[in-house]
């Protein structure tokens, strides 16, 4: 059985603590069908990663990771997207050891071709939250390129919201954007990637927003939705929708009045259930791939930290954490 060098962790602890992130050696899985062996160049760090770490069972030993680049080097006996040699860039999923590994089980579904006009640095900041965003957009919330309407846009300057922004300005060019953001360096940074409004989450947000849409937005996402459900009714048209992405519960009942659609957003979705159209995330992958390549969309890597070890990796999770990160941090290059 081939192995591969590993870091995760055991216990659940605070990132500070030396043995938070630990490497091992783990056995490589045996590949699946449409599985593809993955050489990793670079992962990146979702909040996904740090609720994990804190709070998730280890069942001995975890590998995080929901987010990388790198190269094909096997695949699977069914494999038709990809072969050895292709870089490519994936999510993976939750019910998988993750990327945080130099060899990496990934089906090749959930995998796109990696832009070949990014970094392996930069292409790995992309996956998790091109393809949270596309499935709110486009999914959940069906716009089309002849939507008009306002989109707020709670959680801007993460990496969620900094591809969503690019997303709506490029493909579409009806919708008006509204985006949080706490401070001028944040409220620069939304306006850069298409933003049309900016409004202080930390302030009366409802006065603020009604101020730029006295009628309502007709959509909102959100990456920070505890204690907001009844800001949402105030400022919700009628008919409005939400796509939340942070856990729960939410008392939605103060959306009945407007009928007021709430959504959960989980990207993971695909891959857990096995959905027939599992291939869609490949598909958007390859379509975010051809917007970077073609100067539409640009990298959201704000921090980069090498090589990918377990020191660099609290450090990321450190940086993510603190809830004052803009855009991804991105680690690279194994020592």
């Amino acid at each position: 059985m081939m192995k591969t060098l590993a870091i995760g962790y055991e216990k659940n602890l605070t990132a500070t603590d030396s043995e938070a992130l630990i490497s091992r050696e783990v056995e490589v899985p045996e590949l699946g069908p449409h599985d593809l062996l993955v050489e990793v160049e670079a992962v990146s760090v979702n909040p996904v990663d740090v609720k994990q770490r804190a709070g998730a069972p280890a069942n001995g030993f975890r590998v995080l990771g929901f987010d990388a680049s790198g190269t094909v080097r096997e695949v699977g006996s069914k494999v038709t997207l990809f072969s050895p040699g292709d870089e490519v860039f994936t999510a993976g999923s939750i019910d998988r050891p993750g990327t945080n590994q130099r060899l990496h089980v990934v089906d090749e579904r959930i995998t796109g071709r990696k832009p070949t006009t990014l970094s392996f640095a930069d292409a790995a900041a992309i996956p998790l939250t091109a393809i949270t965003a596309w499935e709110t957009l486009f999914d959940r919330l069906r716009l089309t390129a002849n939507s008009t309407g306002t989109l707020l846009v709670v959680g801007a300057t993460g990496g969620v919201g900094s591809i969503m922004l690019q997303l709506a300005e490029a493909l579409l060019p009806g919708v008006q954007v509204i985006a949080t953001a706490s401070d001028e360096e944040r409220a620069a940074w939304v306006r850069n990637l298409g933003a049309e409004h900016t409004v202080d989450h930390h302030r009366d947000l409802a006065a603020q927003v009604q101020s730029i849409a006295p009628k309502g937005v007709d959509w909102v996402f959100t990456a920070h939705s505890a204690g907001q459900v009844e800001t949402y009714a105030q400022i919700v048209a009628p008919f409005g929708h939400i796509v939340a992405i942070d856990d729960g519960p939410r008392d939605v009942s103060p959306l009945k009045g407007k009928s007021i659609a709430w959504h959960w957003g989980l990207m993971f979705t695909r891959p857990l259930q096995h959905t027939p159209d599992m291939i869609e995330q490949h598909r958007l992958l390859n379509q975010v791939a051809d917007l970077i390549d073609e100067g539409r969309i640009s990298p959201t890597t704000t921090q980069t930290l090498t090589p990918i070890s377990p020191e660099t990796l609290r450090e990321a999770h450190l940086l993510v954490e603190s809830g004052r990160t803009i855009g991804k941090v991105v680690v690279h290059g194994w020592s």
